[in-house]
Order: C-alpha cells, then sequence, then structure tokens
C-alpha cells in the first residue's frame, strides 16, 4: 500500500471542491429534491446558492421519513439503507440522517484510510496494527417500518458495514460492540477487551473514561499502560479533549498519541493529522461541499455564505455542507473556526445553538472548555463534565452565569477554582471581561459542585445514556439547568 501524506491530498483545494459540487448537482439532478431545485440547469455556485436555501433539520425531515419508508430517489440517486441517529437541536428527541453508499465509501471510510496512511507516515515504527482496536461505539436497531431501512449511532453505522480490514482489527465481537443497554454493554467491554492486545481506543471521552477504569477494577492495576503496554493511539471527537486530557494522561500512565477527529453523523469533516497541528485539516476531497455562514447571519431572511477562499482566520463560522448522502446546503448546527489556510484547518468552538449571550457576552463552548482546564490546572482539580446557563437580573442581584459541575477530583479550593474560571474567561473572551467590569452587567460565577454520577442520571431519564450523547456544556436557557436540578439524587 502507497502512503501518501495528507499535504498531497488536497494541493488546490478551492479547485477540489468545485468538482465535489460539480458531481454532487450531477449525481442528484433526477431526484426530487434536484427536479425541484432545477439541478439540471445549475452550472455555477452563485446559481446553486441562489436557487437552493440553506435547510435546517426540520426542512428536510418529510423528505428523509419518506426515505426511511423505503422511497428512492428523494435527496440522492441511490438506494439510502442507512441512517445515522443523533442528537440535536432539532426540535425532536433524535435526528435521523441519511448515509448512502456513496458516502460510506467515498467520505468514512475513504477517510479512515487515508488517517491509517497518515499515522505510519508520522509514526514509521508504529505496532499499531500488531493489535486490536477498541471502540467504544452506539448501538443500532431495525426500522420497524421498512425491515430493509436500519438505524443506530454514527458509530454502530460504520461498524456494521465496514470492510474486513475494519473487522480484523477491532474488538470486540460485533454482538457486543453494538448492544443496545449501556451500563450491560460497558461491563461486557470492560471484561472482554482487558484481555486482548489493544493498541488504539476510540470512543468520547465520558465514556471511554468510564470504561478504562472499570478496566482497572477487573484487573486489579493502577494504570492502563499497566493492562495495555502496547496502547499507543487514543482517537477522540464529539466534545473538546482540553479538559479531559489530564485525566486520560493519569489513567493511562505512559505516553500515547492523540488524535482528534471531526466524524460527524452527516459526514467525516475533519481530523488533526499531525500531532504539531493546531486545529485539525479539513476534508476538501471527500463527497462533501462546504460553506461558511459567519454565526451573525443565522436567522437572517437571506443569510450570506462564503467559500474558503474568503474564509478569515478566528471568525466564528457556522458550517453548511451538501454531501453524497442527500444534505443540500445543509446547517448542520456546528460553529468553527479557521486556524490555518491553505491547507486548510478549523477547531470546532460549540453549537450554533449552546452558547450563553444573556448580555452580550458571547461565550462559546471552546471559551469555557479552556476555562476549565485552566482552572483544573491551578487548583489541581479533574473536571468529569459541566454545564452552564445564565441566571437573569433580579430586583436585588445583576446577572451571572450558574455552572453545574461533576469533579472527579475536588479542587484543592473551590472558591480558588471559581476565580481562576472567571479569571481566564476575562482573559479569552473581551466581550465577557466588559460585562464582568465593575460586575455590572455579570457578577462573579456561581458553581455547583454535583455529586458523582449526576450527569449520567440525567441522560439516563432523558434516554440518552451512552453512545454519541453528551451533557450539553451551554445553554442560553435554563432547561437543561433546571432538568438537572430535578433529577432524583442530585
Amino acid at each position: 500500500m502507497r502512503l501518501w501524506r495528507i499535504e498531497n491530498w488536497s494541493t488546490h483545494p478551492e479547485a477540489a471542491q468545485r468538482e465535489v459540487l460539480q458531481h454532487l448537482v450531477t449525481a442528484a439532478q433526477y431526484t426530487e429534491f434536484g427536479r425541484k431545485y432545477n439541478f439540471s440547469k445549475l452550472f455555477t455556485l452563485k446559481e446553486f446558492k441562489k436557487n437552493v436555501p440553506i435547510h435546517e433539520y426540520d426542512n428536510i425531515k418529510p423528505y428523509i421519513l419518506r426515505m426511511m419508508n423505503g422511497e428512492e430517489n428523494i435527496l440522492w440517486n441511490t438506494p439510502v439503507k442507512w441512517f445515522a441517529m443523533s442528537s440535536g437541536t432539532s426540535s425532536d428527541k433524535s435526528k435521523f440522517i441519511p448515509i448512502s453508499d456513496e458516502s460510506l465509501k467515498d467520505n468514512h471510510f475513504k477517510a479512515s484510510k487515508d488517517l491509517l496512511s497518515n499515522y505510519y507516515n508520522n509514526f514509521p515504527s508504529s505496532d499499531l496494527l500488531t493489535g486490536k482496536g477498541l471502540v467504544i461505539g452506539g448501538s443500532h436497531q431495525i426500522n420497524k417500518l421498512n425491515d430493509e431501512i436500519q438505524y443506530g449511532d454514527l458509530s454502530a453505522v460504520l461498524m456494521q458495514n465496514s470492510p474486513f480490514w475494519g473487522q480484523w482489527i477491532r474488538t470486540p465481537e460485533l454482538s457486543v460492540a453494538l448492544l443496545d443497554e449501556w451500563e450491560n454493554k460497558i461491563e461486557k467491554l470492560a471484561q472482554l477487551t482487558a484481555e486482548e492486545n489493544v493498541t488504539s481506543l476510540s470512543g468520547i471521552p465520558t465514556w471511554t473514561l468510564l470504561l478504562l477504569k472499570r478496566i482497572l477494577e477487573i484487573k486489579g492495576k493502577a494504570t492502563i499502560k499497566e493492562v495495555w503496554p502496547n496502547l499507543e493511539l487514543y482517537i477522540t471527537g464529539g466534545v473538546s479533549f482540553i479538559p479531559y486530557k489530564e485525566q486520560f494522561d493519569k489513567i493511562i500512565g505512559g505516553k500515547i498519541n492523540y488524535m482528534e477527529i471531526y466524524n460527524a453523523s452527516e459526514g467525516f469533516i475533519s481530523a488533526r493529522v499531525s500531532p504539531n497541528d493546531i486545529g485539525m485539516l479539513l476534508f476538501t476531497e471527500h463527497g462533501i461541499f462546504y460553506e461558511f455562514m459567519s454565526v451573525e447571519e443565522y436567522g437572517k431572511e437571506k443569510p450570506i455564505t462564503v467559500g474558503l477562499r474568503d474564509v478569515v482566520i478566528g471568525k466564528n463560522y457556522a458550517l453548511i455542507i451538501s454531501t453524497t448522502g442527500g444534505l443540500w446546503r445543509y446547517l448542520i448546527g456546528d460553529t468553527i473556526q479557521f486556524t490555518k489556510l491553505n491547507p486548510y484547518h478549523i477547531i470546532i468552538t460549540g453549537r450554533l445553538k449552546h452558547y450563553i449571550n444573556a448580555f452580550g457576552e458571547e461565550l462559546i463552548i471552546d471559551n469555557s472548555d479552556k476555562a476549565i482546564a485552566s482552572a483544573s490546572e491551578k487548583t489541581n482539580a479533574i473536571v468529569n463534565d459541566y454545564t452552564a446557563a445564565p441566571i437573569y437580573f433580579s430586583e436585588n442581584n445583576n446577572g451571572a452565569h450558574e455552572w453545574l459541575i461533576e469533579f472527579d477530583k475536588d479542587p484543592d479550593d473551590l472558591d480558588k477554582f471559581i476565580f481562576e474560571l472567571d479569571d481566564c474567561l476575562k482573559n479569552i473572551n473581551s466581550d465577557y471581561e466588559a460585562k464582568r467590569h465593575k460586575n455590572i452587567a455579570l457578577r462573579l460565577p456561581i458553581v455547583h459542585k454535583l455529586p458523582r454520577g449526576s450527569f449520567t442520571a440525567w441522560l439516563r431519564s432523558k434516554g440518552k445514556l451512552g453512545g454519541q450523547h453528551k451533557v450539553p456544556r451551554l445553554s442560553n436557557e435554563r432547561l437543561v439547568l433546571e432538568e438537572i436540578f430535578a433529577v432524583k439524587n442530585i
């Protein structure tokens, strides 16, 4: 197998994006969606953007429901038999994202192979493939409306459809990996994989830590390196790894490589391809066409989007994609910033609807993750998870941010933790700093230390325990905060 460095994959990313869009529009021109928006007559990006409106999930949900009932040629020109179930910011409990054969082959699996090749370029003496890769994924179910249509967490869909080489290097067996009941699944994963030669881990940090702690209990060991001495790579995505790195370093007990990826239900978008990169390389040749909308444009009747040529470093953009799965100018809900141009590198800064801007402070998840990490380091604390929301003005008090934090290790001094959290937010967010000036708009954050297991209890109460489900970090409303307070035993 010839190993290509990622720098060679996209020498001309803007040209690659034009080719991707042309392929997408040509392939779908005779679908119902393509006929509605005259795809056969769209020859330029300007015409594409003029004819096709930006879609959120509720806009395309009727099409997707028809596809889940077995109708074909709706959003994409080949049969779609799989749907990735994803929690999102739509009005529904779950979103169902179409996964075509093309999106599996040309996006998810192509990106995975490219990453593996590049990993060996970066670490030519790696023994990664001499052992097993432990994937902590979700579950899948058969759609009862049509026996041919199946859905599940993205990780489950990928495992169910992975090529032979993917089955060969993965642990545990598929029947265990796809178990529905999460707590039973964690126990079986721990019992089975504790005896394997695991060289890599993949999964959301919270659930991965839970599994690793159980494995240490079973084996009676102090660190994971004592259980899996050949472990060399942890692949993470879905949430920022910044608040978790210290915990992983400690529990693993030895040097390994960390790789952050952005593999959403809607597509494999980017990955950190070199240990020294600031940000993840945007995949421009993997079946996804990108547009970038300044977050200030969200909610406008005719929002303006830009392409790669016009993006700038450090600006907060909402990501809009068109894909081989049949998503068209789809507002994915994530916000990103560019850290490097050509090749284009990005970081995920949060969710379009997960932020706090109750007083003009423009607080995003990237800010809160960095502040939590800084406060933890300065007070010897370890944070399992957190969420925050505003407290609005009252007769006796001005506003504040209220934080619910679950510690794995309590800070030496909670008051100092709060001070450091606030101080870091002021240092990295000038809007927050201005609102905190002399407590005029915002007073010092209010922090509640939750018992361990509180967030797990809330997720269980919502039917979202395990898989890709996660606690919303920030909210401009207090609903999540109040629900967590109300859960029994919190």
